[in-house]
């Protein structure tokens, strides 16, 4: 999906818009989104969100989320961040958790499950959604 096709997904009800029943149509980083709301479809100025699937033992290489705020909500599955300077730190979440992700914070993300995908509702502080990420280095990242 094009920007252009993703400009037509809200439904514009002159104040409140929606967007019905998301198809996944972004991949990035090992990970796949359905298509939520940001600045490109209902014009939003400060926040994003949208619905992430880890695949069942995919990883989302090392990022930083530049000068923007991440939380998620795991719907299912059970997932790792493995964080910090050397991603030396780590965190194993499981559905029903909320995982608050500040700016700048170097992190690796791991389906914890070879059977079963993660699914997450997650919200940012940025109405771009991927242009303020960066990669961090990770062994796991293919050369």
């Amino acid at each position: 999906m094009n920007d252009s096709d993703l400009e037509q997904t809200a439904e514009d009800g002159d104040g409140i818009l929606c967007v019905r029943n998301p198809e996944t149509h972004r991949g990035w980083n090992g990970i796949r989104y359905k298509t939520g709301m940001s600045a490109k479809n209902v014009g939003s100025g400060k926040l994003s969100m949208n619905v992430a699937i880890v695949p069942p033992g995919a990883v989302a290489f090392a990022h930083i989320h530049v000068d923007f705020e991440v939380m998620l909500f795991i719907l299912e599955g059970s997932v790792r961040h493995e964080y910090g300077e050397n991603l030396e730190q780590s965190v194993d979440n499981s559905a029903g958790d909320f995982i608050f992700i500040q700016p700048g914070v170097p992190h690796e993300v791991i389906n914890l499950s070879d059977t079963e995908p993660v699914i997450a509702v997650v919200a940012r502080s940025d109405a771009t959604e991927w242009e303020n990420i960066v990669d961090y280095p990770s062994e796991r990242r293919p050369d």
